[in-house]
């Protein structure tokens, strides 16, 4: 059977990626998470996305009282970078947030594991599957996004502000003794 709640995105850009150790926001429990940023370009990722959600508004109809929502009155997890965020990674770009209490497999693009922490972080480009599901929690009402897997697809400039060490220093001679 096909599962409609879930999506394999086109080529996106990990921002807030938490997926080596769960983390805890705002004294909830700890999971993985990242902030998936897709281009509005990406036409074909967004309506899948869509698709998704409606999907899982369908089969959580039973967690919305048995009726079918309207789309404005509940959270959904497709949002507009340009309305809702300050921040030129999400210029001209959708993003859906993203988590799970289960570490994602993260792979290359030969879908070998990818071991090294350092080569997924926020700012590089992949692959990642998601899937939609609807909740109703203490009045809250919506459609969440669960992280699946990550394939990493290209390095990208990080995100948040973190440079690399080569960038700021330049080597130094074992005479220059700032003790001299």
């Amino acid at each position: 059977m096909i599962n409609k709640t879930k999506v394999v995105t086109g080529t996106v850009r990990l921002s807030y990626a938490n997926v080596w150790e769960p983390k805890s926001i705002n004294g909830g429990k700890e999971k993985y998470s990242v902030s998936v940023i897709i281009p509005k370009s990406d036409q074909k990722t967004i309506e899948k996305i869509e698709k998704a959600i409606d999907a899982a508004i369908e089969e959580g109809i039973g967690k919305f009282g048995g009726k079918k929502p309207n789309k404005k009155t509940i959270k959904l997890p497709l949002r507009d970078g340009d309305e809702e965020k300050d921040d030129d990674a999400y210029k001209d770009a959708y993003f859906v947030n993203a988590n799970s209490m289960t570490a994602p497999q993260i792979v290359d693009k030969n879908v070998e594991p990818i071991l090294d922490r350092s080569e997924v972080y926020s700012g590089v480009y992949a692959r990642v599957s998601l899937s939609f599901y609807a909740f109703n929690v203490n009045g809250n009402k919506g459609v969440a996004c669960g992280l699946g897997n990550i394939q990493k697809v290209k390095d990208g400039e990080p995100l948040g502000g973190r440079t690399n060490a080569a960038d700021e220093f330049e080597s130094l001679d074992e005479d220059d003794d700032f003790l001299a």
